[in-house]
């Protein structure tokens, strides 16, 4: 299928698609090519969209979600490959998700607490890593709790290992992997949250971001993410329903 040039130039005016990924995402960056490129869901998602403009890719690496959104102004990338929250959506524009990781807390043995509603009272405190999507949820969204944000996941997690938190906050399958860590620790069910990982593009080519939100969705409702998933051994992600 062609595709009109001027999206093609709006998304890679550079003759290539640099795509920003966010390297803390284990999930979605879980491997390197034979080349030595970030390998995955989040770069095989950039492969297929620059393919589809008939442009080559370009990978540009952050260590966070938070920097990716930071450099929206910079012209350092083309698109990013990051969960779409409310503050990162006024800095770009967002497709529809292609993959979903559920967000759940670990309370310590003997806690009474054993749903996300009774985490969200006064006096309860949380540890969580800053700017990670699941806590630009909870900074919206919860109304009683206290949050104590971390630079690093494992600072979070070393914070709650010391006993001063009366829940920790994170991805799903990174509790599920680090869980022994802490004998007697819960998993609160059910999630409090799922993180949609979408692609974003800057703000001011509404063309080229509706293009954008096409293909992916037909990338989820061909199957093609859900084989990506499977294709990468990723069974923390999850297809979000179309």
């Amino acid at each position: 299928m062609s595709i009109d040039p001027d999206i093609v130039s709006a998304l890679a005016p550079q003759g290539r698609l640099r795509v920003g990924l966010n390297m803390s995402n284990f999930l979605l960056v879980n491997a390197k090519t034979a080349s030595g490129e970030p390998d995955g869901v989040s770069p095989d998602m950039g492969r297929m969209i620059a393919d589809a403009l008939g442009v080559p890719v370009e990978f540009v690496l952050f260590g966070g979600p938070g920097p990716v959104a930071d450099a929206a102004a910079d012209n350092v990338w083309d698109i990013a490959n990051i969960a779409d929250e409310p503050a990162r959506a006024a800095v770009m524009a967002f497709s529809p998700p292609y993959a979903e990781i559920q967000a759940n807390y670990l309370v310590p043995a003997g806690s009474t607490l054993s749903t996300p509603e009774a985490i969200d009272v006064p006096g309860v405190r949380i540890c969580v890593k800053a700017r990670a999507a699941y806590e630009l949820w909870l900074s919206d969204n919860l109304k009683h709790a206290t949050l104590q944000r971390f630079t690093t996941v494992e600072e979070a997690f070393d914070a709650f290992n010391d006993g001063a938190f009366d829940a920790l906050a994170c991805l799903r399958p990174k509790l599920l992997d680090e869980q022994a860590r802490f004998p007697g620790a819960t998993m609160v069910e059910p999630a409090f949250t799922a993180v949609k990982q979408c692609v974003g593009s800057r703000h001011g080519a509404p063309r080229a971001s509706a293009w954008i939100a096409d293909f992916v969705s037909n990338v989820v409702a061909s199957g093609e993410s859900a084989r990506l998933i499977a294709k990468h051994e990723v069974p923390g992600l999850s297809v979000p329903a179309i």
